[in-house]
């Protein structure tokens, strides 16, 4: 299971340094601890390798003041676990839940318990994203998303897929950009 840890610094430290992320944005993570254990998503869920994920990524997060959206399962319908002054800075509106492990995931609920003041919320525009066996993060990303290659391609059994997203272009031929 240490590999496990290890495996996830290094995609998050890669993303981090790819995405170009700043203090203050937000990252949404999904994570299924079923496809790190290489069980078949929702069907092996594992709290203790879910928290391992959860310990190795957030004190990266927090120590950088980028915010932390743990995705919640589909029985939640992927609400978001976030820390309070973050649903504050981004006029976040609360949902009422606290995920469990079996409906909102384990690591929503490592989230929940690892946070100093958690929030559930139902919608959020994250400025990158790593989702972790499949979770299907893309609705809580900003409109326009990048996929980032990582050279961590997995954590444990789970694939990894990792985006940053960019600003809208407009304007047509006449415009410009930078």
């Amino acid at each position: 299971m240490k590999s496990v840890q290890v495996q996830a610094i290094a995609a998050i430290e890669e993303l981090l340094r790819v995405s170009e992320i700043k203090k203050g944005q937000i990252l949404v993570i999904g994570c299924s601890s079923s496809e790190i254990v290489g069980e078949t998503i929702g069907h092996g869920s594992s709290f203790e390798t879910a928290k391992l994920v959860f310990d190795a990524i957030y004190p990266i997060l927090k120590d950088r003041g980028i915010y932390l959206a743990a995705q919640c399962c589909e029985h939640l319908n992927r609400a978001l676990i976030i820390e309070r002054d973050c649903g504050e800075k981004y006029g976040l509106e609360e949902v009422a839940v606290v995920p469990q492990p079996k409906a909102g995931g384990s690591f929503a609920t490592c989230a929940w318990n690892g946070f100093s003041s958690p929030m559930a919320v139902e919608h959020i525009r994250a400025h990158a994203g790593l989702d972790i066996g499949g979770t299907l993060i893309g609705m809580h990303l900003k409109d326009v998303a990048v996929p980032v290659r990582l050279s961590v391609s997995k954590i444990g059994d789970a694939s990894l897929l990792a985006a940053r997203t960019r600003p809208k272009y407009i304007g047509g031929i006449r415009a410009r950009y930078e």
